[in-house]
């Protein structure tokens, strides 16, 4: 089973850049996508071929979104809002039991979970928020964007902090149903110095904080999730999956690993293969992120 985790950066824009020849190509099982950044309405007709789509667009038009792309119709869908569209309509789901924390971020689009009808395993995509610096490490003049007292890196804490809770609950629900359990999506962190090119410069970056990554040590372990990719790259660095769109960062491979395939151990184990699908040139992007597209041997499950 191939399955895939795309942050596509907006859909319409992925659309125009080759987003369906991609999928038809890499042909994969599952997709999991992020940032799909329209409303249904807006979403180009056939950019998800034959899928069976299941989106939650959150209330914030133009931001966020997203979906579960499957070969099959799924058994059952669960967003944190309980709204979401199945191929394009309006469809009754079940709502997540939020946890302590969670309701803040419920109706912004981060989080939808299908059950696969023909696997029992439970997939869920995810979309971070990106978040930004404490206020001590603000300084005017060395920030593309206008401080803001830690707000936004704040709001991301708490997300955490409410999402750490969430997982483990989703996780043990699917567990205790005989499925495993695979998160997919854009963590917007970087976990070790291995996961983005500059560390030394970037340990007071967002997306590489102390504080970030610690998060990340918290939800990985041999018995409950596995980074799948880091697992079959050990020690090495990357392979990243976002690149600046600025100067030659691409061209360059400066970049950082912030895509995610964390599985239930008894899942990950049965992973064969594990790759970032990196365009072949900058004037070949489809989005700022790649790929990252993992091979299960899931009828050893």
């Amino acid at each position: 089973m191939r399955i895939a985790s795309y942050n596509v950066n907006g859909i319409r824009a992925a659309q125009r850049r080759g987003f369906e020849q991609w999928l038809a190509t890499s042909n994969p099982d599952v997709v999991a996508l992020q940032e799909v950044r329209a409303q249904q309405t807006d979403i180009p007709d056939g950019v998800y071929g034959d899928y069976h789509v299941a989106y939650d667009e959150g209330g914030h038009k133009g931001r966020n979104g997203v979906a579960v792309l499957t070969r099959q119709p799924v058994a059952a869908v669960r967003t944190w809002s309980g709204h979401v569209r199945i191929d394009g309509q309006p469809a009754p789901v079940g709502e997540v039991t939020l946890a302590r924390g969670m309701r803040e971020f419920a109706h912004e689009g981060r989080y939808v979970e299908v059950d696969l009808a023909d696997a029992p395993l439970t997939v869920a995509s995810l979309y971070l928020p990106k978040g930004g610096l404490p206020a001590h490490l603000q300084k005017p003049g060395r920030m593309r964007e206008a401080p803001d007292g830690g707000a936004k890196y704040e709001r991301k804490m708490r997300f955490l902090d409410a999402f750490g809770r969430q997982l483990s609950r989703s996780r043990r629900t699917a567990l205790a149903n005989g499925r495993e359990f695979l998160l997919m999506g854009d963590l917007n962190v970087a976990h070790t110095r291995h996961d983005l090119t500059n560390w030394r410069t970037s340990k007071n970056s967002e997306g590489f904080l102390p504080e970030e990554r610690e998060w990340i040590d918290a939800q990985i372990s041999p018995r409950t999730l596995v980074d799948v990719l880091r697992t079959l790259h050990p020690d090495t660095d990357g392979p990243y999956s976002w690149w600046s769109w600025m100067g030659q960062a691409f061209d360059k491979n400066v970049g950082w690993r912030i895509d995610y395939h964390l599985a239930s151990p008894k899942l990950a184990k049965t992973a064969t293969a594990a790759w970032i699908d990196r365009e072949p040139s900058r004037d070949a992007r489809i989005s700022d992120h790649a790929p990252v597209i993992v091979d299960y041997d899931f009828p050893n499950l």
